[in-house]
């Protein structure tokens, strides 16, 4: 009998396509929930801007470098302001998806803990999106920094924020874009067994960066990001190893196949010149 090396849960059979149904629409509604409950805070302007000064105060309170610091970075080249303009638009939510879709089919235990953890850090942030309303630091007239996305494009929000019924831009703390890039680099760490596997964590240090420097963010709102994530890693069980069904081989030994769940038991073969 041959050993089964499809990772747990992938297949072709209606089981398969009933999962995968199942999965896509939990995913699906996971980012409906996202851009229907960021629009539920719409309406509160002045305690969004009053929120705002606080933020910023408290930055400087606490000795956070300027946003500005990152912005003028950008502002050196038009082509690298508008790359990271882009890059705030059109990356956030396709490498989410490609992230779980790669879980689904090759570590499908890995997939279930990183869905749980979105799905809680997405409801923890938009809790706190209705209770503390808070403006963007390009929309803040203290913090002086320029609107790239307006100016230079392109822009996911409308030129007035009150007026913008296709996203809520007073939904700034805690930041989901460094919250899920977060999530993505630990997910594959997590995931994976590649010697380069840190360089994950490259994407959300320029996710970083780049919402600070097009002034979406405040420093805070990425710290509060982390902070939430940290408290949901906490709650929700991360699986053992890695979830392929196909183990490595030891040196000086034959590989062992472990049989299907629910196939019949298949007593493992030896390792070449044991002695009994």
């Amino acid at each position: 009998m041959t050993a089964h090396t499809t990772p747990v849960g992938a297949g072709t059979g209606p089981g398969a396509r009933r999962r995968l149904i199942r999965e896509l629409l939990l995913v699906v509604g996971l980012f409906a929930v996202y851009k229907c409950g960021r629009t539920l805070a719409t309406g509160r302007t002045d305690e969004a801007f009053r929120n705002a000064a606080r933020v910023w105060d408290a930055e400087r309170a606490l000795h956070l470098p300027g946003e500005g610091l990152v912005q003028r970075v950008l502002l050196h080249s038009d082509a690298l302001v508008h790359t990271a303009n882009t890059y705030y638009a059109a990356v956030h939510f396709p490498a989410t998806v490609l992230f779980l879709v790669w879980l689904y089919l090759r570590r499908p235990a890995h997939y279930l803990w990183t869905r749980r953890v979105l799905a809680a850090l997405t409801g923890a942030a938009l809790v706190l999106h209705l209770a503390f309303p808070l403006a963007p630091p390009r929309l803040l007239g203290a913090a002086h920094l320029i609107d790239t996305g307006q100016v230079y494009g392109p822009t996911v929000y409308g030129a007035a924020p009150a007026a913008d019924t296709m996203a809520n831009q007073f939904a700034a703390m805690p930041s989901l874009h460094f919250g899920w890039a977060l999530m993505l680099a630990l997910g594959m760490i997590a995931a994976t067994s590649s010697r380069w596997r840190a360089l994950w964590l490259l994407h959300p240090l320029v996710t970083l960066l780049v919402i600070v420097g097009t002034a979406n963010h405040y420093w805070l709102d990425s710290i509060v990001a982390a902070l939430l994530l940290g408290a949901v890693l906490l709650l929700v069980p991360r699986p053992v190893g890695r979830s392929l069904i196909a183990r490595r081989s030891v040196p000086g030994q034959r590989a062992v196949p472990v049989p299907v769940v629910g196939a019949a038991a298949v007593e493992p073969m030896e390792p070449v010149g044991a002695v009994r």
